[in-house]
């Protein structure tokens, strides 16, 4: 039986026998590979060789005006760049999407049992190898080890959920008319196009594709062109739970490339979790080709307070929620709106609790927060404190990077926030919580709806019934009462406004990419 770590090896061994030269040569890196591909059938080990090579011969939530012209591996806690992989040739690309319209065809017919059992196959693996993806999580954006350990094992219950539920739920609904018989049928669509960010790299990956191939999709998978490693590392995932290579492909394309997958029409639907940017230009791009799509896009999530809230509980919540993947998360709390009788008390105990996050080596167990995943990130966060300082904010705790090597932000605490500041009006994507004062509960939800975004929210308050009438008056997709906001595979995810549209996760999630199809029999 051949170790996991024997079959990245291949990836390991030319990333760090290229650490000299970044941009190692297609031909080197296919030299390399092939002769590790030859160890490892001596060794009695599968090899990895062809996703490597395949991948080398060739994000996702791209900053702002990005452009990608490679995928690449950069350490954030040390600014190290570690491997470079070209992008995939125009030809490549075409003969990729013809091999998965030519696999759909035959998954689709397989039964939901044996679909079942390779995600379960697939959960199994990923609980066995949780602390080897979380290193290749950690080493490419920088999340605490344990934390993304973490997120691997919850990627598990996500395949779980649908091996268990999908045939359950796609059964056929005999709808009483004036027919004989008539019934609505859930069918797959074919290939589609996902577009995944990297700062949950298995998670994004995995929330969607267990869904879209329990219904028999096949899947096309561009991921954040900073995360190359665990987009291999996932692709290879797939073909070790005996699915069949083109069911699932992961593909290393550009911006350019994606708009003239866009318009393939064997490509028959898209999916996007990213920047608002991002999102638009997909959007606009479905729209134009009459593809379907599903748009999970940026968040400024509110955090209410009210007066009667268990403030220890509240406390504590607040920090893990603007510091948790050091802030960068759609569905992150970052905008603390405090009722005015406790506004004082609260940011006095949030401060000092916010001081004591530990922040350093996230491959070191007991690290609470990394750095931010790249310099241009840090660089946007400060930009929008310094701005919002400018107009009137006060930075009481932090407000700066951290005199140290790799992209580390200080955990921040901004008062006096109001409307019109950065903080406030804008997706802060990093360590930063705005602190906002409301006059009473209808003045927070005021300010609570006050913004583009409609993604999460949270409010706590000891009175339930309060919380919950409160709740529908908010503008989002999801509203936690005495909790953080998360995703769960049994709740739909996702937004309203500029936070996106369609849902993942639950029921919802699974009949986003099928035809639902009528059938009227006289």
């Amino acid at each position: 039986q051949s170790t996991w770590g024997q079959r990245l090896f291949p990836f390991l061994f030319v990333m760090l026998f290229s650490r000299s030269n970044p941009s190692l040569s297609w031909r080197a890196a296919r030299a390399a590979s092939n002769r590790l591909h030859v160890l490892n059938r001596q060794l009695g080990a599968p090899s990895c060789a062809r996703s490597f090579i395949r991948l080398e011969s060739s994000s996702s939530a791209p900053s702002q005006q990005h452009v990608t012209t490679q995928y690449s591996t950069v350490n954030p806690a040390t600014g190290e760049t570690l491997h470079n992989f070209p992008l995939l040739k125009p030809n490549q690309v075409d003969a990729m999407v013809g091999a998965a319209a030519d696999s759909f065809e035959a998954y689709r017919k397989t039964p939901f049992e044996e679909r079942a059992s390779k995600f379960q196959t697939l959960a199994d693996l990923l609980e066995k190898r949780a602390m080897q993806y979380g290193k290749l999580i950690t080493m490419e954006m920088g999340k605490p080890i344990t934390s993304a350990a973490a997120e691997v094992k919850k990627c598990a219950t996500v395949c779980r959920y649908y091996a268990e539920n999908a045939e359950r739920l796609l059964q056929a609904e005999v709808i009483p008319t004036d027919a004989t018989r008539s019934l609505v049928k859930f069918e797959p669509l074919g290939i589609i196009l996902a577009i995944m960010p990297w700062n949950f790299p298995f998670w994004q990956v995995l929330r969607f594709a267990a869904p879209a191939m329990m219904a028999g999709n096949v899947v096309l998978m561009k991921h954040a062109w900073n995360v190359p490693l665990c987009a291999l590392a996932i692709e290879e995932l797939f073909e070790d739970a005996n699915f069949k290579s083109n069911e699932y492909q992961n593909i290393f394309v550009s911006e350019a490339q994606v708009e003239t997958l866009m318009a393939d029409p064997r490509v028959k639907a898209v999916t996007l979790t990213g920047s608002n940017r991002a999102g638009s230009a997909v959007g606009a791009l479905a729209g134009k080709n009459n593809k379907k799509s599903v748009l999970e896009l940026g968040g400024s999530d509110p955090f209410i307070v009210l007066a009667d809230a268990d403030l220890n509980k509240a406390v504590q919540t607040a920090v893990t929620a603007r510091t948790q993947n050091a802030g960068q998360s759609c569905i992150a709390s970052k905008r603390f709106i405090l009722e005015q009788p406790i506004a004082d008390q609260f940011t006095q105990m949030f401060v000092e609790e916010m001081k004591k996050v530990r922040v350093g080596d996230p491959m070191n167990e007991s690290t609470q927060m990394g750095p931010v995943a790249r310099p241009d990130l840090l660089q946007a966060l400060h930009k929008q404190v310094v701005a919002s300082q400018e107009n009137g904010a006060k930075i009481l705790l932090g407000g700066s990077k951290m005199n140290q090597p790799g992209c580390f932000y200080s955990p921040t605490v901004v008062a006096n926030v109001k409307p019109g500041m950065p903080v406030f009006d804008e997706e802060t994507f990093g360590p930063v919580a705005a602190l906002v004062v409301a006059e009473s509960a209808s003045e927070a939800v005021a300010l609570a709806n006050r913004t583009e975004f409609g993604l999460g929210a949270t409010i706590f308050t000891e009175d339930r019934e309060k919380g919950e009438a409160l709740a529908g008056q908010i503008e989002s997709g999801m509203v936690f009462i005495n909790g953080m906001v998360k995703s769960d595979p049994r709740l739909p995810f996702g937004g309203v406004k500029a936070s996106g549209y369609g849902r993942e996760c639950s029921h919802y999630g699974l009949k986003e990419f099928v035809n639902i199809k009528t059938v009227w029999m006289q």
